[in-house]
């Protein structure tokens, strides 16, 4: 390359790497300082400059001699019958100064209002569905609660199903998920705090918690995570869980989410905190730990022996993880292990086979995860069909030319079976990762190598935390207190206290039976 070319190329490269180090500004933003002047063309002009002159945003100027006003809405945000309706009584008002004293004094009947005194309050207030109301010759402006946003209703819950509970799940709408805790919370102790987070998307978020319940370090430490985010969009909750997380950088997850609210009302009548993000129907709650995903909401609607099935999620899990790596180390390295007659069978089907165990697993893994995503993204009409077809044709077409053995389609497809087992989707890419390690460790290393990977698994999970609580409470640090609602769960009767784990104000849950202890 000539010289020349070589400079100009450096010259490039460096103007490129400049332009990344300087924000792009999205638009001029008003100044906080800027005062609203009561001139309705000049403050109507400062909102429609800021704005870029949206379609969106409706300017209706009125006149009741000899005085104006100047009425301002978003179209979509607003409820357009709640603003006829407005609009009809201060046009009803027929007396100027009566007229002048009753907005400057706040008191329309219809709607809470708000004082507004510089052009920034009115565009954040446009902006959250409210309508603003100038008057000529008054420096000042008022918000007045017209927010009609469509939302969707409260439907069944869509991941997280149950067959005896509640069938309510959240929405995409804060103040309606927030509505569906307090109806099953009816107490002034359940707070509520709420901030803006995206410094483009202003989202709404609320941490909630039972006063005297939830524990303050608990409180002050989600309160401080959620003012260190800087980022300039927030559009679901997993942006807030990536942010706070204690481990951002793991596979495990070290918070809980949910889109039933009777789950989230039990956490927080536990000590738990609870984040609510508007826009998605997915609440967070703090602190999470190891056992937690392993509990389906049903548990605690059925009786206490019915507990019993947790033990069957806590076996599929292991299931999950070790059912490759276990049938490549026995049929690589521990065949003496395996009964006579079926290592007779599983060598006559691999005879033909020309693929090593692991690479046999590996490539039926790939094709499952293929299936899986297909099935996912597409229509749900046929989604359900794909996958099941897929699976399949093929399996069976795989076995016939010889590519796989008949005895690795049956382990990867109860591999598979057990991972749809766990209560919790997030718990389950956890599973994947881990699975393709204990299947290299196994092909490498045969039993040793998985023996040897589950003990860093396990020491891993013993070294996180979720908000100052050990992530694999209450087994390390045992905790005997808590083992009731553990592997199985007892009676409600029996469940005095809250779990210690979580350093709640007030560990008594329900009084004591005569006779018991406390």
């Amino acid at each position: 390359m000539p010289e020349k070319k070589k400079q100009r190329f450096s010259q490039m490269k460096k103007q490129q790497s400049k332009a990344f180090e300087v924000p792009i500004p999205l638009k001029e933003e008003l100044s906080e300082t800027q005062l609203l002047t009561g001139d309705i063309s000049h403050d109507a002009s400062l909102l429609q400059k800021a704005t870029g002159n949206s379609a969106d945003i409706i300017y209706k100027t009125f006149h009741i001699n000899p005085q104006s006003f100047l009425f301002i809405y978003t179209e979509g945000l607003a409820n357009q019958q709640t603003i006829r309706n407005l609009l009809e009584y201060l046009m009803s008002v027929s007396v100027a100064d009566y007229l002048e004293q009753l907005l400057v004094e706040s008191r329309i009947p219809i709607g809470s209002t708000k004082e507004l005194l510089t052009a920034q309050e009115a565009l954040s207030s446009l902006l959250v569905g409210h309508s603003v109301l100038i008057i000529a010759g008054i420096p000042k402006g008022i918000a007045i609660d017209t927010n009609g946003i469509e939302h969707r209703t409260v439907s069944e819950p869509q991941n997280q199903t149950v067959i005896k509970g509640p069938q309510e799940a959240f929405n995409e709408t804060l103040v309606t998920n927030i509505a569906l805790v307090r109806k099953r919370i009816r107490h002034p102790n359940l707070w509520t705090e709420r901030m803006e987070i995206g410094d483009v998307t202003k989202t709404a978020i609320c941490i909630m918690y039972v006063k005297n319940l939830a524990n303050e370090d608990i409180i002050n430490e989600v309160r401080r995570r959620l003012k260190q985010i800087k980022t300039d969009s927030i559009l679901e909750s997993g942006y807030i869980e990536e942010f706070i997380a204690d481990q951002q950088r793991g596979i495990f997850p070290t918070m809980f989410n949910t889109e039933r609210p009777d789950v989230i009302a039990a956490d927080l009548l536990e000590g738990k905190v609870a984040i609510f993000v508007d826009g998605t129907p997915y609440v967070l709650s703090a602190p999470a730990v190891f056992i937690q995903f392993f509990q389906a909401a049903e548990d605690y609607y059925n009786r206490g022996d019915y507990g019993m099935l947790r033990m069957l999620r806590f076996a599929c899990f292991f299931i999950t993880l070790l059912a490759p790596a276990l049938y490549i180390a026995l049929t690589t390295y521990h065949q003496e292990m395996l009964p006579t007659t079926l290592l007779i069978s599983i060598a006559a089907q691999r005879d033909a086979i020309p693929f090593p165990a692991f690479i046999e697993a590996l490539l039926m893994q790939f094709t499952f995860e293929i299936l899986r995503e297909a099935g996912i993204r597409m229509p749900r009409a046929i989604g359900n069909a794909v996958s099941i077809v897929g699976a399949l044709v093929l399996g069976e077409a795989a076995v016939q030319a010889g590519f796989v053995s008949p005895a690795m389609v049956i382990v990867i497809s109860i591999t598979a079976l057990t991972t749809f087992i766990s209560p919790d989707f997030a718990m389950s890419f956890p599973q994947r990762i881990l699975r393709i390690i204990l299947m290299l460790l196994g092909a490498s290393f045969g039993l040793f190598g998985i023996v040897v990977g589950l003990f860093a698994v396990l020491l891993h999970l013993c070294h996180l935390q979720s908000f100052g609580v050990p992530y694999m409470s209450p087994l390390a640090p045992f905790n005997r207190n808590d083992q009731q609602d553990t592997f199985l769960r007892l009676p409600r009767w029996a469940m005095h206290k809250r779990p210690k784990m979580f350093h709640s104000q007030n560990e008594i849950r329900t009084a004591t039976k005569q006779g018991d202890e406390t």
